[in-house]
């Protein structure tokens, strides 16, 4: 089996093997995103669509807000309103306001969101093991029990931040107390306008 350092092509020592390890979590969750996404691809919709369609599926018949579907993201997204908008075009989603709170906006998932998953379910389904089912039962447990580790590691690093700041996180945005500032993207031309 070849390693990270051939599949990258690097000829330098790894750093550490803390190192080798996150490179490697890192490239293996680019590998499988990109697999599900061709999964997903046939029928329009992103992996981060499928997610919020699942999530609002199991949250029926009420629906949740933006920032509790935020919360049971897999991955977090920077964007949560941008993306739903872009749902409610594609009439995936209805969205309403709350009745007593005017800020609060509730997004359930629409007749033509259900369809589509259940349409969808059986390849989506079948897609862990199509990923995953070269593995045995005790490589699954011990991966999922290390991801664990890891993960709820960063967690409690993450729960000891500030609440607006574990809310930045959550949400993928930049934190000006703690994070670098972006840097600004430079014209290829001196005068933008030429």
């Amino acid at each position: 089996m070849a390693g990270l350092k051939l599949e990258i092509i690097q000829e330098k020592p790894f750093s550490s093997q803390e190192e080798e390890a996150f490179l490697n979590l890192l490239r293996t969750t680019d590998c499988l995103n990109r697999a599900f996404q061709r999964k997903t691809r046939a029928w329009g919709i992103t992996s981060t669509q499928y997610n919020v369609l699942r999530i609002l599926r199991g949250a029926q018949p009420r629906g949740l807000t933006c920032s509790a579907i935020g919360g049971r993201m897999i991955a977090a997204e920077p964007d949560i309103t941008r993306l739903l908008s872009r749902m409610k075009s594609l009439k995936l989603i209805t969205q309403q306001r709350d009745r007593h709170d005017r800020r609060a906006v509730w997004t359930t998932i629409s007749p033509a969101g259900l369809a589509l998953l259940a349409e969808m379910d059986p390849v989506i389904l079948a897609t862990p093991r199509d990923l995953l089912g070269h593995m045995d039962e005790a490589q699954l447990a011990t991966l999922i029990r290390l991801l664990e580790v890891a993960r709820k590691h960063n967690e409690e690093q993450t729960q000891s931040l500030p609440a607006d700041e574990q809310c930045r996180r959550v949400r993928g945005e930049r934190c000006p107390a703690t994070d670098p500032p972006a840097s600004e993207p430079q014209p290829l031309h001196p005068n933008p306008n030429r």
